[in-house]
């Protein structure tokens, strides 16, 4: 699948992209997920570099924000990794987290870039890199694990 990757502040992103950004966040977090929570955090999003990539016709199908470093945690981070469900098993999550991995070693060079990881795709983080730090916990209802890629 050819993919376009672009990275947006908070203020780049158009009304519209932003409307496509949340839905395949509620859609895939809340809705397949079935978990309750707030996606709009806010104080999060705004601060954050938005990566997305789109398909061929120009459709959101994948996403992560990039937290900037001593803002959530020490380093910066990776999150609300999604996919959408018409493009996984093409390769499209690996290439969207090496998007963002350079990104951060890009932007925060001096830094090892944190994660929150759903314990489930622990072995496809690792697979990049990352390395489990402290052990499982529950967030949203859902086990996670902290990694870090150094």
């Amino acid at each position: 699948m050819n993919t376009t990757w672009k990275f947006y502040t908070f203020e780049e992103l158009s009304t519209a992209l932003l409307y496509h950004i949340l839905a395949l966040r509620q859609l895939v977090f809340v809705v397949e997920q079935n978990c309750v929570y707030l996606d709009t955090d806010g104080e999060y999003d705004y601060c954050s570099l938005h990566c997305c990539g789109f398909d061929e016709h120009g459709h959101l199908i994948a996403y992560t924000r990039i937290i900037p470093a001593g803002i959530k945690y020490e380093e910066p981070a990776i999150g609300r990794v999604v996919v959408a469900q018409a493009a996984r098993g093409k390769g499209i999550g690996y290439e969207l987290m090496k998007q963002s991995i350079e990104k951060c070693n890009k932007e925060y060079p001096k830094y090892s870039i944190r994660i929150s990881a759903q314990c489930y795709l622990e072995q496809f983080y690792t697979n990049l890199g990352f390395q489990s730090i402290g052990t499982s916990y529950l967030e949203d209802g859902i086990p996670h694990i902290e990694m870090l890629l150094p």
